[in-house]
C-alpha cells in the first residue's frame, strides 16, 4: 500500500438485516409457526467515503444511525450485505492476521480486561496474543502508562478501578501492538470531564507520534471539537455530511449566539431569543443574517460592557442535521 493511497476506502457499503415481525394474539402467534413474517432493517444503506493516512475523523450520528455497524464492518466483525471496504489495503471481513495486527477497535461499553487480575497481567496477555517482542512491548507499555498517568493503578485488580481508570487501561491494552488504524466507538462514554480530557489528549498524542488513522464516534462534542478537523455525519444509514467541522457549522447553523454584559439590567427580548442568564451576562440567539444588525442596535441603545458573537455549540448544529430529512440527500439540505 502506497502512502498516497487512502487508509480507508468505503464504497456503497450496505448492511441489511431480516428481523421477525412480532404480532400480538394467539392466532398471530400460531400463524408465525407456519409462516413467519420478517421485515428488512437497513442499518447501513450505501455509505461511501475515503480517509487518508493520519487523519482523525469524527463519525457522528444519533443512536441507530449505523455508526457502530459501520465500524464493525471496517474491523471485520460483520460481513457487508454489499459494497466494498478496504482498510490499509486489506478486506476486513477476511480477518487476515496481518490486518488484525494493524488495527484495533475500542468500544466504550465493552470490557476486554480480566476483571480479577491487575491490568499489567492483561497487558501481558495482549503481548502473547499479538506476539509482541518483549523489548518492544515493555517500551510501549511504559510509554502509555506514563502518558495516561496510571503508574500507581496498573497493579490493582481491574474490579477495584473506577470507570474512567478502567477505560484508560482498556485503551492502553488496545494500543500495545501499535495499530495503524484505530476505530474508537464512544471511548469516553460515562466519564467525567477530567477523564475525557485525559483520554482525548492521549489519542491526539498517539496520532502525533505514530501517524495512525483514527475514526471516532462520540456523543460528546468536546471530543470531536478537540480531535477532529473533518466529520462524517450519518443518519438512517446514509451519509448526510462529509467535510470540515467548521463547514458543518456554516452549512447548517441558521443562527448566531450573542453574549452581552450590561452595565444596568434591561429587557433584551426585543433583540433576540434569550437562551441563558449568567449574572450580568445574557446569551441571545438571533438569525445568522440578523447578527450584525442586532449587535449594532445593542451597542447603540444600551450600556454594553462586553459583547461577543459566537457560533452555536456544535452539538446544537448536529441536532439540526439529524432533524433534516435524510432521504432528500445532502444536495437538498440548506446551505
Amino acid at each position: 500500500m502506497s502512502t498516497l493511497d487512502p487508509a480507508i476506502t468505503v464504497a456503497e457499503l450496505r448492511k441489511f438485516y431480516r428481523v421477525p415481525v412480532r404480532e400480538g394474539g394467539l392466532v398471530a402467534s400460531l400463524r408465525s409457526l407456519v409462516r413467519r413474517r420478517v421485515r428488512e432493517v437497513r442499518a447501513v444503506d450505501g455509505v461511501s467515503f475515503t480517509i487518508a493516512p493520519g487523519e482523525i475523523v469524527g463519525f457522528l450520528g444519533p443512536n441507530g444511525a449505523g455508526k457502530t455497524t459501520t465500524l464493525k464492518m471496517l474491523a471485520g466483525l460483520l460481513h457487508p450485505t454489499s459494497g466494498e471496504v478496504r482498510v490499509l489495503g486489506h478486506v476486513p471481513q477476511r480477518r487476515e492476521r496481518e490486518y488484525l495486527r494493524r488495527m484495533t477497535l475500542v468500544m466504550g461499553n465493552r470490557n476486554q480486561l480480566q476483571w480479577d487480575l491487575p491490568a499489567l497481567d492483561s497487558f501481558d496477555l495482549q503481548r502473547a496474543i499479538y506476539r509482541i517482542p518483549q523489548a518492544e512491548f515493555r517500551r510501549a507499555r511504559d510509554e502509555y502508562i506514563e502518558l495516561m498517568g496510571v503508574g500507581d493503578l496498573v497493579s490493582k485488580p481491574v474490579r477495584n478501578l473506577s470507570l474512567g481508570e478502567r477505560m484508560k487501561m482498556e485503551i492502553i491494552a488496545a494500543l500495545l501492538h501499535r495499530p495503524q488504524v484505530l476505530f474508537l466507538d464512544e471511548p469516553t462514554i460515562g466519564l467525567d470531564v477530567t477523564m475525557q480530557r485525559r483520554i482525548r489528549g492521549f489519542i491526539a498524542e498517539y496520532n502525533r507520534r505514530t501517524g495512525a488513522t483514527v475514526m471516532l464516534t462520540s456523543h460528546y462534542m468536546a471530543d470531536v471539537e478537540a480531535l477532529c478537523r473533518r466529520v462524517i455525519v450519518i443518519h438512517h444509514g446514509l451519509v448526510l455530511y462529509d467535510g470540515p467541522l467548521t463547514g458543518l457549522v456554516e452549512r447548517f447553523a441558521a443562527y448566531r449566539q450573542i453574549g452581552v454584559t450590561l452595565a444596568e439590567p434591561a429587557d433584551l427580548e426585543p433583540y433576540g431569543e434569550v437562551m441563558g442568564v449568567d449574572g450580568a451576562k445574557v446569551t441571545l440567539r438571533v438569525p445568522k443574517a440578523e447578527a450584525s444588525r442586532v449587535t449594532a442596535r445593542l451597542l447603540a441603545e444600551l450600556a454594553v460592557e462586553d459583547l461577543t458573537i459566537e457560533e452555536p455549540p456544535i452539538d446544537d448544529v448536529i441536532e439540526q442535521v439529524f432533524a433534516a430529512d435524510a432521504d432528500v440527500g445532502l444536495e437538498a439540505l440548506p446551505s
